[in-house]
This record gives C-alpha cells, structure tokens and sequence, in this order.
C-alpha cells in the first residue's frame, strides 16, 4: 500500500547561520532571485522543488523538542542538480568563487559528478549522465 496522502516533495528548509550570505550565494552562484522572502528566510524555486532559507535562530521553534545542529556536526545529505555538463558548471562555479568538495569525476554507475557547499555548510552536488559505453 502506498502513501496515498504523498503527492511529492515541493519543499526543504535549510538551517543557516548567516540568512544574508547564503541568499546571496543562491542568488549569484545559481542566478535565482528569491519568490519570497523575509528578515527570518528566503525561498529559491528551482523548478521541480523550492528551497527555504532559514536562520538557524528560527529553526528550534520550527524543529522543537529536536535539536538544530551546527555545520560543524558533519553532512547528513546531500542535494543534487542535474546539468548537461558537469565541466562548465564547474567552470561557472570556480568564477564566483566556489570551492568544489570533490570532482569533476566519474563515477562507476555512470555519471559525472562534482560537489560543493554553500555558506551554511550544506552539500551541492552537480551531476551529468555519461554516454553509456557499446556493448
């Protein structure tokens, strides 16, 4: 039996210390402007889902009894973008700074991959399907 309530996943909040510099970073390094926004969050659509914003401040509210943790606590996932060439893209992130965790590389089940963070220490990774090799 499935989830007959689950129509699809159209949100993620993310925790940030600084609202300001995570949001410029979304706005230049992904070129999005923000659907919504105030002093506590940002919104970023990008197409299949949006993705909150929030300051760390406001989160235990959100979150109680659990707890927010820090950036320095370690990842416990990751985002992926899909792109046409996962080179360029890098080419693009290294012009506004960006510092890639890991990659351009292969992967064994066939794609390309390279990932990064942004300012609130959550993991980006941009991902490119490879030509699948002739039999």
């Amino acid at each position: 039996m499935g989830a007959w309530w689950m129509k699809s996943v159209e949100f993620i909040t993310l925790f940030v210390e600084d609202l300001q510099r995570t949001k410029l970073f979304y706005q230049e390094v992904f070129g999005l402007s923000a659907v919504f926004e105030d002093e506590s969050s940002a919104v970023f659509d990008f197409g299949n889902i949006s993705v909150n914003l929030l300051k760390i401040s406001e989160a235990f509210e959100l979150i109680e009894p659990a707890a927010v943790a820090g950036r320095e606590g370690g990842s416990r996932f990751q985002l992926t973008i899909t792109v046409d060439n996962v080179d360029t893209v890098c080419e693009e992130l290294n012009k506004h700074g960006v510092t890639l965790l890991n990659g351009p590389m292969n992967r064994p089940w066939g794609i390309r991959t390279a990932s990064f963070t942004d300012p609130g220490g959550h993991i980006w990774e941009i991902a490119q399907a490879l030509p699948k090799a002739e039999e």
